[in-house]
């Protein structure tokens, strides 16, 4: 910790913030919602004592990174171009990119636009971008939306989450976190009906310390949310159409970039957003797939839950990227 060094710079037209430790190889930690570069605390050091440059960004609209209010701002253009900037304001042609949840989507984005900037790809839990070309992704949450709560539509309607979760961050954010772990079946929170308020819906969270997270280092994600609010993260979903529409010329085509992947047993995106085979379409979405992954009972906070054997995974797909 105490070698992390905190920069900040305009990167892409944003006051950006972004943690690194190290020198070498540059590898960029991207996180996603409602993650800040904290949540790859257990993973900097020891990738920078094995000889890496770590760069964690708080990514667009999270943390101490700056939060355009409209949500086209959080389109593929704009989030790809986060990180062809942070590239060249490092000063690097090229950087193996490890990202979760949106953090992933955006590196996945990044390789199909830009794939000579990108050395390589290790994709947590999320192993490809969820594409159903007849419909988009928020015009189907609103399909299932009718049927039970459903995060993706609630958080599609402007200000409806921002006056709940503004109001409440630190019960937000305590059960969401938890919910999502390995220690709950995330897909539960589904049986609710429509309209049912999204704190609501989430179960309530044991008391700390929890076996992977700590009450202080709870309080930072706290401390950071109450001080942005929701807006940014959640513009992300509510960006996700547009997204989609900019993805669609890419549709057939195989991602070139060397890829890896790093799943969990009880990951709630594996269960509910990829198909009944999530790990059999990797094949058919990447041209170079180097080295699938799985570690048991840890849930979608895997770099935090199961610390150790993901820095161990990651350690070792990038000691084959190396001499």
């Amino acid at each position: 910790m105490a070698k992390w060094l905190h920069r900040y710079a305009r990167i892409n037209g944003l006051h950006t913030h972004y943690v690194e430790q190290g020198a070498g190889p540059l590898v960029v930690l991207c996180h996603g919602f409602p993650h800040l570069w904290f949540s790859w605390r257990h993973q900097i050091g020891p990738l920078a004592g094995a000889g890496w440059r770590v760069v964690a960004p708080d990514m667009r609209g999270m943390g101490q990174t700056e939060a355009p209010p409209d949500p086209s701002a959080y389109d593929c253009e704009h989030t790809v171009g986060d990180l062809i900037a942070l590239l060249d304001h490092l000063g690097e042609e090229k950087a193996v990119f490890v990202g979760l949840d949106f953090g992933a989507f955006a590196i996945y984005d990044l390789c199909f636009r830009h794939p000579q900037r990108v050395a390589a790809v290790i994709g947590l839990e999320n192993p490809v971008t969820p594409h159903d070309p007849s419909i988009s992704p928020l015009a189907q949450a609103k399909v299932l939306g009718r049927k039970h709560f459903y995060h993706l539509d609630y958080f599609a309607q402007p200000g409806l989450a921002e006056r709940a979760l503004d109001a409440a961050p630190r019960e937000f954010l305590t059960r969401v976190f938890h919910a999502l772990s390995g220690d709950y079946h995330y897909i539960d929170v589904w049986k609710h009906p429509p309209a049912t308020p999204y704190i609501d819906a989430l179960p309530v969270a044991p008391p700390f310390p929890w076996s992977w997270m700590s009450e202080i280092e709870m309080e930072f994600y706290v401390c950071e949310y109450s001080r942005s609010g929701f807006t940014g993260g959640l513009n992300w979903y509510r960006a996700m159409d547009l997204r989609w529409a900019q993805r669609k010329r890419f549709e057939g085509t195989k991602n070139p970039v060397p890829f890896y992947f790093i799943g969990s047993e009880n990951d709630a995106d594996l269960e509910g957003f990829h198909g009944t085979d999530p790990l059999g379409g990797i094949g058919r979405a990447y041209s170079d797939v180097r080295e699938i992954a799985m570690v048991p009972k840890a849930g979608h906070m895997l770099q935090m839950e199961r610390p150790q054997e993901t820095t161990a995974l990651l350690l070792r797909f990038l000691s084959n990227l190396v001499p």
